[in-house]
């Protein structure tokens, strides 16, 4: 995503501690970071999938499409252009396809740290 003048935003060298915790702090965001544990690059629409059927607790095939068209529009709109401005994730918005930014190891270590010492029966599979 690009800002307004047409350029790149800029990241960080580093994340600030301020910007991990609003990172991770919606449940989106989070699914969003455990599916790129499972695989480094997706499109928005099967994304928008899976976090739809985790959000519902369905699985993929189950997903309305009410429920599909809502995550995908907060995604799209909110939640990857706030993780894009930190360089945790990379969007191509010709091709729609979302990817690990130069930021994501250390939101991914984090958030698995985060997940093991307080829920360590969370399944971070995302389904």
């Amino acid at each position: 995503m690009e800002d307004a003048g047409g350029d790149a935003p800029e990241i960080p060298a580093t994340l600030h501690l301020d910007y991990l915790y609003d990172a991770l702090a919606h449940p989106r965001r989070r699914y969003l970071c455990y599916l790129l544990f499972r695989d480094d690059e997706w499109t928005l629409a099967d994304m928008a999938t899976a976090v739809a059927a985790v959000e519902n607790d369905v699985p993929a095939s189950g997903v309305t499409e009410r429920e599909y068209e809502g995550v995908y529009t907060s995604l799209y709109h909110a939640h990857i252009p706030k993780l894009v401005e930190g360089g945790v994730v990379t969007f191509d918005p010709d091709a729609e396809v979302v990817g690990g930014g130069e930021h994501a190891d250390q939101v991914l270590a984090a958030l698995e740290a985060i997940r093991e010492r307080l829920d360590p029966g969370e399944d971070r599979s995302g389904g």
